[in-house]
């Protein structure tokens, strides 16, 4: 079975063509790289906001029926940047370690890393995790928390992903 994975790229300039999206095309490239299973990965980019982001979200969800949603982009102080805005109202768990692990892995990084607002959590049968805009962090935040996605998304029943072992490992409890 084929897992099917939705990047969101969250950015009004990208969506308006006026900037290069960076954020989804980084993301896609380190899924193909770390997955060994079959995977259909689509990118999306829309504007920033709260009605965008959410009403998006629940269509991927609810209509598309895909097992993960990665957004890039939104998750700064910035008066746009309303993507975990979006999350709660979507989201019926939350999985605050994600977020927690990825401001851990990111501030020994840069200082700055302390403004980001990443979550996770799920809605139905599907994760959904916030990561940054930059190529690079997003690099840094999905290394750091790849190796329990496979497990949560066996936990909330959607499709089974596995990775490359010599790449990164994914973590399951031993039986």
């Amino acid at each position: 079975m084929t897992v099917r994975i939705a990047v969101l790229t969250v950015s009004d300039r990208a969506s308006r063509g006026e900037y290069e999206d960076l954020g989804g095309p980084a993301v896609k490239a380190w899924l193909e790289r770390v997955i060994s299973s079959p995977v259909e990965i689509a990118i999306h980019v829309i504007p920033d906001g709260l009605e965008s982001v959410r009403d998006t979200i629940v269509k991927l969800c609810d209509e598309d029926g895909v097992d993960m949603v990665l957004t890039t982009g939104g998750t700064g102080p910035s008066p746009r940047d309303l993507t975990p805005e979006a999350m709660q109202a979507v989201m019926e768990k939350e999985l605050p370690g994600f977020g927690e692990l990825m401001r851990k892995v990111s501030l020994e990084q840069v200082p700055t890393a302390i403004l980001s607002r990443q979550t996770a959590g799920t809605r139905g049968k599907t994760l959904i995790v916030n990561l940054p805009g930059k190529p690079g962090s997003i690099d840094i935040c999905l290394t750091a928390v790849f190796p329990a996605i496979p497990f949560c998304l066996d936990l909330i029943g959607a499709g089974r992903i596995e990775t490359h072992e010599t790449i990164l490992k994914a973590f399951r409890p031993s039986k």
